[in-house]
């Protein structure tokens, strides 16, 4: 998978579980998070690691 499409498979994601949130925001997420792992030698993972910390975000955002 290219990145544009693991970030959007992420997005996408949780979009679906996370319909209270702009989908606008999730992107804005999801970006930092890809941006900040990109770097490093995670490839394998870069969607698994990149939606996990969106998430937690996200969750964040929700219970604030």
């Amino acid at each position: 998978m290219t990145d544009p499409e693991v970030k959007a498979q992420v997005v996408a994601n949780l979009a679906t579980k996370n319909p209270e949130i702009p989908l606008i925001m999730i992107e804005e997420l999801v970006d930092e998070e890809f941006a900040a792992l990109a770097g490093r030698p995670v490839r394998d993972y870069l969607s698994v690691l990149t939606e996990r910390a969106a998430k937690k975000r996200l969750r964040k955002l929700v219970n604030a």
